[in-house]
């Protein structure tokens, strides 16, 4: 290892002095400090005199073999898509300063210390399933995203109930009219999935999960796939002024038509994701949804 990223929430004034530090610490051990220009402006509000290297946050996984984030589970997934958009695996440490962090599990008191098993080869490093997204129309390609979470297929402002198409292999699946349908990784079954009543899958699984958010009928049950599947979604709009979006981890957004589908399944590549040396996968869904508190 030669150099590593360093992320930070956009300004996250909290992170400011710890930027400084992970810069120095890293020096120390003749690693080589790389900020985008955004968190370099932040380290240097903390009133560091040190000199970066600073690289735009697009090419910054082109320059780095690993990335630390801070901020929360928002921040890591942006990143987590631009080493996908790269076509790198180069693994990501994601230290916690949002109010949950699923994804972003390591703790300010953990910073050097994980950062010290990442460096010398002895962090535990989990490969995480990411989903490739297409939306087509006809022969054409309109879009295509790798995504760490969640690929979701919602209305427009108002709120309002829509009809979606869903096939998987092939094979019809359902009709289902709902407030939307959320297509999650094992590793995305935490976020919105959790939220609109899906299921928790361990992030080894491979299999991708169904969930519609709010449906009209209740029988329409969040299902879970194999992970070679893949999950087809066309929007049924028999309004003029119908309104459907589909969503890449909550970081990008693209209208949709009544020809368009929307193709998910497993991508190629995978996220390395370094974990907490002190905390298993139970002990952080213990932690996080507060599981045996009194």
């Amino acid at each position: 290892m030669r150099s590593v990223g360093v992320v930070a929430k956009a300004r996250l004034d909290r992170a400011a002095s710890h930027l400084a530090q992970i810069g120095a610490w890293l020096e120390e051990r003749h690693l080589t400090p790389v900020f985008d220009p955004e968190t370099a402006a932040l380290a240097t509000s903390a009133g560091t005199t040190a000199q970066f290297d600073v690289v735009d946050q697009d090419e910054l996984p082109r320059h780095v073999d690993m990335i630390v984030v801070l901020g929360g589970d928002g921040t890591l997934l942006g990143t987590a898509g631009r080493i996908a958009k790269a076509g790198l695996d180069i693994p990501i440490l994601g230290v916690n300063f949002g109010s949950l962090g699923f994804l972003t599990e390591v703790t300010l008191p953990e910073i050097f210390t994980s950062l010290e098993g990442a460096v010398n080869g002895t962090a535990q490093i989990e490969e995480r399933m990411m989903l490739r997204v297409a939306v087509v129309a006809g022969a054409r390609r309109l879009a295509e995203r790798v995504v760490l979470n969640d690929v979701v297929v919602t209305s427009g402002a108002l709120s309002r109930i829509i009809e979606l198409s869903v096939s998987v292999d092939g094979e019809s699946m359902m009709r289902v009219k709902a407030d939307g349908l959320i297509i999650a990784s094992p590793t995305g079954t935490t976020a919105y999935n959790l939220s609109a009543g899906g299921p928790i899958v361990h992030p080894q699984v491979d299999g991708l999960t169904i969930t519609p958010i709010a449906p009209h009928t209740l029988t329409n049950r969040p299902v879970v796939v194999p992970g070679s599947s893949e999950i087809r979604i066309q929007p049924l709009i028999h309004e003029e002024n119908g309104e459907v979006f589909a969503t890449f981890d909550g970081q990008s957004l693209l209208p949709l038509k009544s020809d368009h589908i929307v193709s998910v399944r497993r991508a190629e590549t995978r996220l390395r994701l370094i974990r907490a040396t002190s905390r298993g996968y139970f002990q952080v869904l213990r932690e996080k949804l507060k599981w045996g508190e009194i």
